[in-house]
């Protein structure tokens, strides 16, 4: 399969990771799917996820209720089959572009081991097995998932017109903010509505660190990102963008009428943040892939916040 030549990048740009676990145990003409579905770098699917698991855990805080292992596991698969549903979705769309950039030119589709005809075929399956999900849920969260939809699809179209994609996928991957609480009690209120907004600045933030790793490339090819907008501003930017995610976190806690220990746990999360913006450089891609990957952490003591609540209730 003939393609344009990458930009220029050193050597060993690419993004696919030979070397992943999931990839290594699986058997050959699976392997292109996985890195379809991005299973060698989970980090995605955690970000999509922990907004899920936060509201999950918030609404059953603010019921006094024991946390639901089955919830959490069922939306746990969902965020992985959502997430690899977009990246095909992304890859599909994007796939004349990624072929001219050195860290996606060997992705499955620009490289040629996947068909466009054969992505396709992989996301109804995705989108089959997301739909089988979400009739587990209540009601009101399955009509929320389904209409998710409307986020995802256009995405990859956003660094096309705006400057400010990482905002679309602040909508789009902070969605679960509002179907966790929903599944839990059939309905919505204004701590998931608040959740949701401090993931959308919490999203800001991070990707736009992970845009800097493109920004040359982005430049070259003529799309946008809110690293090419903000260029040397970025960090006043991230400050703002994780104050305002800070501020709206501890909002939802208010609202719900959380105890102590949540604040305990949004007290890391301020640290880790402040950590990511001291850190930061923006010309250097290995230090953003870091820092961007480092939103684990700020995950999992937001999450320990909310799961420790209700114990001092």
């Amino acid at each position: 399969m003939s393609r344009p030549a990458p930009s220029g990048a050193p050597s060993g740009a690419s993004d696919i990771r030979a070397d992943a676990p999931v990839l290594r145990l699986a058997p050959e003409g699976w392997r292109p799917y996985l890195r379809l579905a991005r299973l060698d770098r989970p980090i995605g699917t955690w970000l999509l996820l922990f907004p899920c698991w936060w509201s999950i855990a918030l609404a059953q805080a603010s019921l006094g209720q024991a946390p639901d292992l089955w919830l959490y596991l069922l939306f746990g698969v969902g965020a992985m089959v959502m997430r690899g549903a977009g990246c095909t979705v992304n890859d599909l769309l994007d796939r004349h572009y990624d072929a001219r950039v050195a860290r996606t030119a060997e992705r499955p589709i620009p490289s040629g081991q996947v068909s466009p005809r054969q992505a396709l075929a992989f996301l109804a399956g995705l989108l089959l097995l997301g739909l089988a999900i979400l009739l587990q849920l209540s009601e009101a969260a399955a009509w929320l998932g389904l209409a998710s939809l409307l986020l995802v699809f256009p995405y990859p179209l956003m660094k096309r017109i705006t400057y400010w994609p990482q905002l679309w996928l602040g909508l789009t991957f902070n969605w679960g903010a509002l179907m966790g609480w929903a599944a839990v009690t059939g309905s919505l209120d204004w701590p998931p509505v608040l959740l949701y907004l401090a993931g959308i600045f919490w999203t800001l933030g991070y990707d736009t660190i992970y845009a800097h790793q493109d920004k040359e490339d982005d430049a070259l090819i003529g799309v946008k990102s809110s690293a090419l907008k903000l260029g040397t501003r970025t960090r006043p930017w991230l400050v703002g963008f994780y104050a305002a995610a800070l501020l709206l976190f501890a909002a939802a806690g208010g609202a719900a009428g959380l105890a102590w220990p949540f604040y305990l746990g949004l007290l890391g999360v301020a640290a880790q943040l402040a950590w990511q913006v001291r850190r930061l450089e923006i010309d250097d891609p290995r230090r953003c892939l870091l820092l961007f990957r480092s939103n684990r952490w700020t995950g999992w003591l937001l999450l320990a916040g909310l799961l420790a609540a209700p114990l001092a209730a």
